[in-house]
């Protein structure tokens, strides 16, 4: 069999489970991770990881900093080797770049998945990536809207396929009990792209016609404290539960009534490539509100499997869920349409065998 390295400088984050799940529907590959240092809290997956700086403190964070300076690790690149890997297959584009080094040095191709920040934030991309687009196999890009940022940014048109990554339909379930009325549910960190705040002010009109609405958000993230603050201030019945594990994550989709997920443009650019945890939540039969941006009117139907708001509309997404609120029938047959959507276009085991070809055709390159 086969052997892909799976690449992240910090492996793995416990948001990105979409990562480790893309990587156990593996069925031609033998996956082996590959990264400098651990997070804390961390994902929890299945193989032994190769890490360059062991322990999650500071001394670990300084290690893998230096690394990425002065690429000098012997015993870290001799434990890789000891792999005999095909390919590496790194996640985000600053990733990418320290994976290079690593496909370089075991003389295998690279493919690089494109996520959303990597491309959207503002700056000097040719300065930052030329080599790597040379260097590179292949871009992934996880959604359509991504594919035409990488465009912008300089990516090479030739190197750039646009490969959604699937949902575990097996383990994302509509409940066999009934739904929370009134329970709104956000999952996301707490940053500005993702729009909490403009939730917590629809909040607060929803709240006029719908007295009942509640939300519970779950993340972590700077804008926290603002968050709560305002939530305070408005007297909105909003619980902030902080990082929760996927199994909890699943729980709550399954209690609550919506999915809010009001995504819009930072500042600094920085936009969603297409949020996975909207096509989990659509695949545990959670209606959707949420907005115009990145990829998600590619998953989401607007008026069929969803309702959408213009970014940053506090009113439209107000009324939004006001309307699933006030007519579940509506609701029902919204949702219905998203687990149907989720199964035939974002089925993980379908998205993963596309993926192993893509594999072998880099390879045979």
């Amino acid at each position: 069999m086969k052997t892909v390295l799976i690449y992240k400088d910090v492996l793995l984050r416990i948001s990105e489970t979409f990562i480790a799940a893309q990587v156990g529907a593996l069925k031609n590959f033998q996956p082996k991770y590959v990264g400098l240092r651990q997070p804390t809290p961390s994902q929890v997956f299945d193989g032994k990881p190769v890490y360059l700086a062991h322990g999650q403190g500071a001394l670990s964070k300084v290690r893998s900093r230096l690394y990425q300076f002065v690429p000098v690790a012997p015993f870290f690149h001799l434990q890789i080797r000891r792999h005999r890997a095909d390919l590496i297959h790194a996640h985000f584009a600053p990733d990418g770049l320290h994976a290079a080094r690593l496909a370089m040095k075991l003389q295998i191709p690279l493919i690089v998945t494109l996520h959303g920040y990597d491309v959207t934030v503002s700056q000097n991309f040719a300065a930052r990536y030329s080599q790597l687009w040379k260097q590179a196999s292949l871009f992934l890009c996880v959604s359509g809207f991504i594919r035409r940022k990488a465009l912008e940014a300089g990516f090479p048109p030739d190197k750039l396929l646009v490969h959604h990554i699937g949902i575990d339909t097996g383990k994302f379930q509509p409940p066999a009990e009934p739904r929370v009325h009134g329970l709104i549910l956000f999952v996301g960190r707490l940053t500005e792209k993702k729009g909490c705040e403009a939730l917590l002010r629809a909040l607060d009109i929803v709240r006029e016609t719908v007295p009942g609405a509640h939300l519970a958000a779950i993340g972590e993230g700077p804008l926290r404290p603002t968050l709560e603050a305002l939530a305070s201030s408005l007297r909105l019945p909003c619980e902030f539960l902080g990082p929760q594990p996927p199994a909890k994550v699943r729980e709550w989709m399954q209690k609550a009534s919506i999915l809010c997920a009001p995504s819009q443009t930072a500042s600094d650019g920085d936009s969603e490539g297409l949020p996975m945890v909207i096509l989990e939540a659509m695949a545990v039969g959670l209606p959707i509100v949420s907005t115009f941006h990145a990829g998600i009117p590619e998953a989401v139907a607007d008026g069929k499997s969803g309702l959408l708001s213009p970014e940053g509309d506090v009113h439209s997404l107000a009324q939004s869920l006001i309307r699933y609120l006030q007519f579940p029938e509506l609701a029902a047959q919204h949702a219905a349409a998203g687990i149907a959507s989720v199964r035939e276009e974002f089925n993980l085991t379908k998205q993963t065998s596309i993926l192993e070809n893509v594999y072998d055709k880099v390879l045979l390159r």
